[in-house]
């Protein structure tokens, strides 16, 4: 009997923050983990180095959409850092050509680190879709 593998399509994902979905974006980078690693000569064996995992760090996560109607809400909630800094927690979910969900990524104690509005200009330099970006530094992946 063959075990049918169900695979995540990297462009159907959805964020939301604190349960609430926050627009549609339609790249996202930066979900990785780092362990810094310590060497370690041992006293008494010249020949051996051991690596030792020290401190855990986690990657700034990008997000990326078009501008919308939901744009002046995502620049609110990052403006809005300056006066009420709130750590939340954003979920990353990733689904399969039917919709099903495949994986998620939970990111606790996130906060908007960077928002980044779109280049606007009517010559040959100007993209053609408006585009915004918004990095998020988190404490780390819940289990």
């Amino acid at each position: 009997m063959t075990q049918t593998t169900t695979i995540g399509l990297a462009l159907r994902f959805d964020v939301q923050i604190d349960g609430v979905q926050v627009g549609t974006f339609e790249s996202c980078s930066g979900l990785a983990a780092h362990y810094e690693a310590f060497s370690w000569q041992e006293g008494g064996d010249n020949g051996t180095v051991v690596n030792l995992p020290g401190r855990l760090s986690y990657d700034t996560v990008t997000l990326t959409r078009s501008v919308d109607q939901d744009s002046g809400g995502i620049a609110a909630w990052f403006a809005g850092q300056q006066q009420t800094p709130s750590r939340r927690t954003a979920v990353i979910r990733l689904y399969d050509g039917n919709g099903s969900n495949v994986a998620s990524w939970t990111l606790e104690g996130a906060w908007p680190q960077s928002y980044s509005g779109p280049k606007l200009a009517t010559g040959p330099d100007g993209d053609t879709t408006a585009v915004e970006t918004l990095e998020l530094s988190h404490q780390g992946f819940a289990s």
